[in-house]
């Protein structure tokens, strides 16, 4: 994920007006006009949304999706003005872990904004709502390489961190235990690298913003944006771990050739990638959050906006990712 950071603020003030109203128990993507690398966590009946916005970490709550443009953009964290994490305040991703809620964000150093110095930092509040309490600052996650768009995830009493390193010319993808959610745990493995054309697109060789979703068979699933983000054809890619299997070793992981969801011109969606998953109240839903351009070549800047849309299961418990919902066109809610 990169981005125009000096131009971020300004942009994001002149994308602020919402998207056509939808009819009742419906809504229409995009649900912003700007929000690059969306985010959203549900507790309850109650959805958190969080985006990138270069020079702070903000949260808007909602029980209504489609009218999360009427929630309040609520600041709950500002870098501090020199250090490790002063700038590029990037793929902020809030959990909610045990009683605590946790941020994990992308930042880089103020006086060496660059590639070298992206890092992955962590943050955790006790309160019952994230929008309120104090966020406690438990600094960088001590990885292997310099890094981005950092998540994490459990899988019966294990959790992992995997994010993407800088390896060379390369992104890739990699996966460490963690002793706690702010603490890594033994060595990184590499678990994919850009090693098909589609992923090689404008000029560079990426795998980032990595995803996990598990399947109702039990597999473990991590979807990924390959390209550069300022490429019409950056796109989601996927890969598939056993369910029993061991997620640190590389040989449990399968990619799938080709990508999974991709742009669809006809719909309006250019650039779909950065994702996040939640699930409805009930359960019963899976629900894909992503970011895209309107048109093409727009490039990688505050004018990508937050979509989302349903994902099916197959039989053999595989994710199905539809076309990209035609923006403007009326879905029903989640949960509908």
């Amino acid at each position: 994920m990169r981005l125009k950071t000096a131009l971020l603020p300004a942009l994001l003030l002149l994308l602020a007006p919402l998207a056509s109203p939808a009819a009742e128990g419906t809504f229409t993507n995009p649900l912003l006009k700007s929000g690059p690398d969306p985010w959203i966590a549900r507790q309850g009946d109650t959805y958190y949304f969080m985006a990138t916005h270069g020079n702070r970490l903000a949260i808007r709550k909602t029980t209504d999706l489609g009218k999360l443009a009427e929630a309040q953009d609520i600041t709950v964290w500002t870098p501090p003005a020199t250090g490790p994490n002063a700038k590029s305040i990037w793929a902020p991703e809030l959990h909610r872990i045990g009683s605590s809620w946790f941020i994990y964000y992308t930042a880089s150093d103020n006086v060496h904004d660059d590639d070298a110095h992206r890092g992955v930092f962590v943050l955790q509040n006790d309160s019952v709502d994230p929008t309120q309490g104090t966020w406690t600052d438990h600094g960088k996650l001590k990885t292997a390489h310099a890094g981005i768009d950092g998540t994490t995830f459990a899988v019966g009493n294990k959790r992992y961190f995997v994010y993407s390193p800088y390896v060379g010319p390369d992104s890739v993808l990699a996966i460490v235990a963690m002793s706690n959610p702010w603490t890594l745990s033994g060595a990184e493995t590499v678990i994919a690298k850009p090693d098909q054309t589609w992923e090689r697109q404008g000029g560079r060789q990426i795998l980032e913003g990595p995803e996990f979703l598990q399947g109702p068979r039990g597999d473990l699933f991590l979807t990924y944006s390959g390209s550069a983000c300022w490429s019409d054809d950056y796109a989601l890619g996927l890969l598939r771990a056993p369910a029993g299997s061991d997620p640190l070793k590389a040989a449990s992981w399968t990619k799938q050739p080709g990508p999974v969801f991709a742009k669809s011109a006809q719909g309006g969606v250019y650039a779909p990638g950065h994702n996040g998953f939640f699930t409805t109240p009930d359960g019963k839903q899976t629900w894909i959050v992503y970011h895209a351009n309107s048109g093409p070549n727009m490039q990688c800047t505050a004018a990508r906006a937050p979509h989302i849309q349903r994902v099916r299961w197959s039989e053999t418990g595989a994710p199905i990712f539809d076309a990209p919902e035609k923006a403007g066109a009326a879905v029903p809610l989640p949960g509908n």
